[in-house]
């Protein structure tokens, strides 16, 4: 767990939660809410319960204050057949929808209640997983980003969020912490072209993506050059990283330690 406390330790003791922290906006469209469970999740590809061999449903975290309580729960919901079938994940007690959206997702993956869903037979892309990367990359709100606003949050730092730290630099960093001129990017490790993870396409247009990445790669230098010559320091988090350690990291420069 990265971003919210054990059950039995909710935050909403002595009051009732406040509604930014679990009920969404009313009027939003189905895209909308698509979109907010899959940052949540870090992308849709997580989102999948399997049902048998071959049948997968996208789930839903729902977030709920029961009558009488002062506690959030999150659940797990899913459709099969006409049925709405929901498994508890337990408390959460961020201050905001979003991070308790994303800590009902990661209780969901402890549980081992979803995961990735097998790419369909004959599909181009290596999996599931590449193919909604790239049918969904974000440029801001996901998953990782979330968890790490959450954790320096927690800590007291404020920031700006998804701003460019020089505004005649067509450049947006995730959080921006101003006065300490320190820019933050929270890089996915599919289009940035991380050494660990990045696994290049082998079975279509491949020369086209490994162009992608390099051109990717290559902005990425040029934009640490060039906030660097501006006096500003760049800190670049992949996604794969321990949340709670690039916290500390990003906490240590801002802070001076």
């Amino acid at each position: 767990m990265t971003d919210t406390r054990r059950a039995g330790q909710s935050g909403w003791n002595d009051r009732t939660p406040p509604t930014r922290a679990w009920k969404g906006r009313a009027g939003r469209g189905r895209e909308a809410l698509r979109a907010e469970q899959d940052r949540a999740a870090g992308g849709r590809q997580g989102r999948y319960v399997r049902l048998d061999d071959e049948r997968y449903a996208l789930a839903s975290v729902e977030l709920k204050v029961l009558p009488n309580t002062r506690r959030i729960r999150a659940y797990l919901r899913w459709s099969d057949k006409g049925r709405s079938p929901t498994r508890y994940l337990g408390p959460v007690d961020n201050d905001t929808r979003a991070a308790n959206l994303v800590a009902g997702w990661e209780r969901a993956v402890e549980k081992g209640l979803v995961g990735a869903r097998p790419a369909p037979q004959g599909s181009w892309a290596s999996s599931e997983a590449v193919r909604s990367s790239m049918r969904g990359n974000r440029g801001k709100d996901t998953g990782p980003e979330l968890r790490l606003r959450s954790l320096l949050h927690r800590d007291g730092l404020r920031y700006r969020v998804s701003t460019r730290p020089l505004p005649e630099l067509r450049r947006t960093a995730d959080l921006v912490f101003t006065k300490a001129r320190v820019a933050v990017f929270v890089d996915g490790c599919f289009w940035h072209g991380c050494a660990e993870h990045h696994r290049p396409a082998t079975n279509r247009n491949p020369e086209f993506w490994r162009d992608k990445i390099e051109v990717n790669r290559s902005r990425d230098e040029e934009t640490n050059r060039r906030l660097s010559e501006a006096g500003w320091t760049v800190i670049r988090v992949w996604e794969h990283e321990d949340p709670v350690d690039a916290a500390q990291r990003v906490i240590a420069v801002v802070r001076g330690q």
